[in-house]
């Protein structure tokens, strides 16, 4: 199912409260300000900065 695009709109990083984009695999949500991305788990967004993976620079 994904996503919607309505969800994705109005989601932001729970860090910076910046815009979040979805990853080309579709199972990650990224923020570019912090480098974190957030999971996606059976369509659900996990928007926990404890369990975000931190990305390479």
């Amino acid at each position: 199912m994904g996503i919607s695009k309505e969800l994705l709109d109005i989601l932001a990083c729970p860090k910076c409260k910046g815009d979040i984009y979805l990853n080309e695999k579709g199972d990650g949500l990224i923020c570019g300000a912090c480098k974190l991305m957030y999971e996606i788990k059976d369509d659900i967004p996990i928007m926990l900065i404890d369990e975000a993976i931190k990305l390479k620079d």
